[in-house]
């Protein structure tokens, strides 16, 4: 049984997409259905399913991120992006071969996607192409709209409420329903899950490198890779290091 994951951040477009696909597909296994890059790049990882359906815009990181780390995280899965119609991602996606589907999804269009990606030797874009198209258009295409980045955040430490600049902060961590700011002067604790926080704070400064760890760029000291594979991050104000999954060393390579 070929095995799908499906990232898609708005939930009646996630599950509008899943209806679709059992219709179309009804032998598809998907494995996970995501709601943000993160999550997406650690179940293909972990699933490597021949399929992933990506939605280009997605919390933390990007559709075309998560697919740039999938040449090392896995290789054989074939992705199909999933965007709002944008003249130039579709010229540069037919010019790669690369396969797509506009929203909103039209049955005529995802049926054409499933027959081709029902073939055994499916034709498109080398490795090289595909990785050269994904930086292009990264380069290329506008900024989704949103809010300006989050510039400070109150949290708790005990009895007491801080006030901290979100620049100070050296990384987030996931604690159940809240989050674990780390700064330099020590720990506080913000009553918000921390995906909530990958809408608001700046992707260009913040990175997700763990399904539930968030990094300021500017507070990494180095990288290191272990024997098996994961990542080890040093930090220039935390005496701590931080573990990398193996899927987002990917990221860390054009730094």
């Amino acid at each position: 049984m070929t095995k799908c994951v499906v990232a898609e951040d708005e939930a009646l477009l996630r599950e509008s997409l899943l209806g679709m696909l059992a219709e179309a597909w009804p032998e598809l296994e998907v494995v996970a259905a995501c709601e943000d890059g993160g999550s997406a790049l650690e179940a293909i990882a972990a699933h490597q399913p021949e399929v992933a359906f990506l939605d280009i815009r997605m919390p933390g990181l990007t559709g075309l991120e998560v697919a740039t780390a999938l040449a090392e995280a896995s290789p054989h899965t074939r992705v199909v992006f999933v965007t709002a119609y944008d003249q130039y991602a579709v010229d540069a996606f037919e010019r790669g071969a690369v396969d797509y589907l506009l929203k909103p999804v039209a049955r005529e269009r995802l049926l054409a996607t499933v027959a081709r990606l029902k073939q055994r030797a499916p034709a498109g874009a080398d490795p090289a192409q595909l990785a050269a198209l994904l930086e292009q258009l990264g380069r290329a295409l506008p900024a989704a709209s949103r809010q300006p980045p989050l510039v400070w955040l109150t949290a708790s430490s005990g009895a007491e409420t801080r006030l901290i600049m979100v620049d100070d902060v050296a990384y987030f961590q996931s604690d159940s329903k809240y989050t674990v700011v780390m700064t330099q002067q020590g720990e506080s604790l913000l009553r918000k899950p921390i995906r909530e926080l990958l809408d608001v704070l700046d992707p260009n400064i913040f990175k997700q490198i763990h399904r539930s760890t968030i990094v300021n760029l500017k507070a990494i000291a180095s990288v290191a890779r272990d024997e098996s594979g994961r990542g080890i991050v040093k930090l220039r104000t935390r005496p701590e290091t931080l573990s990398v999954s193996q899927p987002f060393m990917t990221l860390f390579k054009n730094m």
